[in-house]
């Protein structure tokens, strides 16, 4: 038996475009929705809150509800509210990653630990959870929020997961898959899987839209895999060569320490402990990445799976839903932010 693939015309740059248009008026209804449940009577939390909502994120995930939605011609509303819960438990990650990370930016600008400081990050992190759990809680569908909840659930393990493994030289390519899967891709396969839920579509639509999420979030961070180590920081939006002084091993540290000579290997080893990261470190460790062409693998291996969220939708009418969301998938992988 052999597979058919179902290959989208490849524009020279793809672009979030299409899918922007495409949602366009019903994401000013999403952001409504955020802007509202994002207050509160203590000032410090909408704040806090919005300094990262409102910093320019691609709001991938809330997007892809929508256009899921769109995909299989639903016309009510429900997934306005499902959308923002998606967003906030985004966001929640990210406040709660940013200090996990010590990081120091966030899409281009001071991160919200290095303004606020960590308590009030990590508990308005909380505070959107709770909020995504009452916007769940509001729709009114047990299957939604066993989707979101068990998504929200995988999300911490999968950050677990990365941070036992972080410093662990040895971290093979295959677990690197797994921790990814469950900390970025588990969110983009429930944004999308619930939109056929509020479609009242069968599982095999559901089956669909989640196996088109997952690939999708897999191509994504892997393409920031190899973003970190191809970019500079005003295209990144963060400090370049942060997840290499974290000791994070990313798919282009595992290939290029799986493809180096024993001296460089002792190099990562070194560098992977926290003991050599220094700029000039970080410009070994970069020459080694072109050395053993890591980056470009990474990226190739970020088209397999993009290439299998467009297969995922492949049997969906020709529209410009199924148009922009195929196109999206390009956009994951050909970014440089």
């Amino acid at each position: 038996m052999t597979a058919t693939l179902h290959t989208l015309p490849r524009k020279a740059e793809p672009s979030l475009a299409p899918l922007m248009a495409l949602v366009a008026d019903d994401m000013n209804s999403v952001n409504a929705v955020i802007l509202d449940r994002m207050q509160s009577r203590i000032p410090l939390i909408p704040a806090l809150a919005g300094h990262l909502i409102a910093g320019g994120g691609k709001r991938m995930r809330p997007m892809l509800t929508l256009a899921g939605a769109a995909l299989l011609g639903y016309g009510g509303s429900r997934h306005f509210k499902l959308a923002a819960a998606v967003e906030f438990i985004h966001t929640a990650t990210l406040l709660h990653d940013d200090v996990v990370d010590g990081s120091d930016m966030r899409r281009g600008k001071k991160a919200a630990n290095i303004i606020y400081g960590n308590p009030a990050t990590v508990l308005v992190g909380d505070f959107l959870f709770s909020r995504s759990f009452e916007l769940m809680v509001e729709d009114g569908s047990l299957k939604v929020l066993r989707i979101l909840s068990n998504a929200s659930a995988v999300i911490a393990e999968g950050e677990v997961d990365q941070l036992v493994a972080q410093r662990q030289v040895e971290t093979s390519e295959e677990r690197y898959l797994s921790i990814i899967n469950a900390k970025t891709a588990a969110l983009f396969a429930a944004a999308c899987r619930i939109a056929a839920v509020v479609a009242e579509r069968g599982e095999a639509d559901e089956l669909a839209l989640d196996a088109y999420g997952r690939n999708l979030g897999i191509a994504f961070q892997l393409a920031d895999d190899a973003i970190d180590y191809d970019s500079d920081a005003s295209e990144m939006g963060k400090d370049q060569g942060d997840d290499f002084r974290e000791g994070k091993m990313t798919l282009p540290v595992i290939l290029a320490y799986a493809r180096g000579t024993e001296e460089e290997r002792g190099f990562w080893r070194d560098a992977i402990a926290g003991n050599r990261n220094s700029d000039a470190d970080l410009a070994q460790a970069i020459a080694l990445i072109r050395k053993h062409d890591a980056v470009n693998a990474t990226r190739e291996r970020a088209r397999h799976y993009a290439q299998r969220a467009i297969d995922a939708i492949a049997g969906f009418p020709a529209s410009a839903a199924k148009a922009a969301m195929g196109e999206a998938a390009e956009f994951a992988v050909a970014r440089r932010y």
